[in-house]
């Protein structure tokens, strides 16, 4: 079975030599195994990819970020290569891996920059890490609020067509992703259907998610642990909004970059909980960024983390 992952395309041991310089990691911090790749020079940015995708989502923007950084891009808990525990998937203790991994690699303080699942786990860090932040970026998501229980069961009528409304998302998977058991029984090697629609209804140019991209992602959450453990990043949405609940106003600089699907809400949003925010947004581009406007996330990230 191992050599037969060694010859996999989307082995991570195949996947890296794309990326020069960059090598693979494992690290055991909180109780978990996180694997996580390394490249570049420079001060620290840890970068954590969101669902349906691993550290592989970075490929567009990684090697160029790494000329002036020092990236290290995490397989979050549940995700790709890393451990995939029980139990532990609430963000604050997801944000405890990544805080106890930058301690063990040496880090003070970093630059934190998160998508999606990735952007919950990053803000929980610098809600929990302020010391430990510099600067922190989100992309089209922010952490759990209470907001999120108002999110539809049932579609606003009109809404629901082949491209996700942004004035009236629906995003059935939330509840979806609540269910256990089930999903893992429906998904288990066929998530490639689940990836495919996923990427058609939240993208504005789906092709920009190639083929290659989508088995990568497909060959990592086709199993039936894969599914569970993340899945278990939406089950704890209830008690990621009653810690949010304690955490201070964020003080150091916030950049929130949001697609046509998030900006409004972010926009409407992050001001609350973050005193020195901006928020942009990519508007030609759906939820996946990185890879439709990749030039854009560069430019946007890049003069952000340069300010002073």
């Amino acid at each position: 079975m191992i050599k037969e992952m060694e010859m996999s395309p989307y082995a991570d041991e195949e996947l890296i030599k794309q990326w020069p310089g960059f090598v693979n990691r494992y690290e055991n911090v909180n109780g978990v195994r996180l694997h996580y790749v390394e490249g570049g020079a420079g001060k620290p940015l840890v970068c954590l990819p969101g669902w349906p995708q691993t550290w592989y989502s970075f490929h567009t923007i990684a090697p160029e970020l790494a000329k002036n950084h020092h990236l290290i891009i995490v397989d979050i808990r549940g995700m790709g290569s890393s451990g995939k525990p029980a139990s532990g998937y609430e963000k604050k203790n997801m944000a405890k891996d990544v805080y106890e991994l930058i301690r063990q690699l040496g880090h003070e303080q970093i630059n934190i920059l998160g998508h999606d699942i990735g952007g919950m786990v990053a803000m929980s860090f610098a809600f929990n890490y302020p010391e430990a932040t510099q600067k922190l970026i989100v992309m089209d998501g922010a952490h759990p609020g209470e907001g999120i229980m108002q999110m539809p069961l049932i579609p606003a009528p009109g809404s629901f067509t082949k491209k996700m409304d942004g004035n009236a998302s629906y995003a059935w998977w939330m509840g979806f992703n609540q269910v256990k058991e089930l999903p893992e029984k429906i998904l288990e090697g066929r998530f490639q259907y689940l990836l495919d629609w996923l990427f058609s209804y939240v993208m504005i140019d789906e092709t920009k998610m190639s083929e290659f991209d989508r088995a990568v992602y497909a060959s990592v959450y086709n199993r039936v642990d894969d599914i569970r453990a993340s899945n278990a990043w939406y089950q704890t949405f209830t008690q990621d909004i009653e810690d949010a609940k304690s955490y201070s106003i964020l003080e150091m600089p916030v950049l929130a970059i949001g697609s046509y699907i998030s900006y409004n809400y972010m926009k409407i949003g992050l001001p609350y909980v973050a005193k020195n925010c901006t928020v942009t947004g990519i508007l030609d581009s759906g939820h996946y960024l990185a890879e439709e406007k990749p030039d854009a996330v560069l430019k946007l990230v890049t003069e952000f983390l340069e300010l002073i």
